[in-house]
């Protein structure tokens, strides 16, 4: 079966965010790459790009991955508003989804507090600090089936 890993890119503070999202997850970073790694007289990187992550990834369960990078400043600046995109994650209990939300969510904006929803489902929505949209969800039918 397919992977779905999210990537997510920033403007110079990717490094940073995933050292949170590392302090909640745990784990140690299968990759960190910067610019200035693949600078050469062919493809120069400009000297204020250089200590910028080019690709980081952090491991957060079993094969899945959480994997971002820093844009290039020639690249403009992505913001909030660039798009909606949102990472589900699917936690294996109660207390993990509380650990995963209190975690991610702190300094950032909740849209929704993680509780009990009509549809039986523990389920809360958040931005984290970073201006990142997740999603934490527990469900006990669809966890009690592994």
């Amino acid at each position: 079966m397919a992977l779905i890993n999210p990537y997510i890119h920033f403007n110079g503070n990717a490094e940073e965010a995933f050292t949170f999202y590392r302090s909640v997850f745990g784990g140690e970073f299968a990759k960190v790459m910067r610019y200035k790694d693949l600078s050469s007289p062919e493809y120069p990187i400009p000297e204020n790009d250089d200590n910028r992550l080019m690709h980081i990834s952090l491991p957060i369960s079993g094969s899945n991955m959480l994997m971002g990078s820093d844009v290039l400043e020639v690249m403009g600046q992505v913001t909030e508003n660039d798009n909606r995109n949102t990472i589900s994650i699917s936690a294996e209990s109660r207390e993990e989804a509380d650990k995963l939300f209190n975690g991610l969510s702190e300094g950032g904006s909740v849209e929704m507090p993680i509780s009990d929803g009509p549809l039986g489902i523990y389920f809360g929505m958040f931005a984290d600090k970073y201006g990142v949209q997740w999603m934490v969800a527990y469900d006990q039918k669809v966890a009690g089936l592994s």
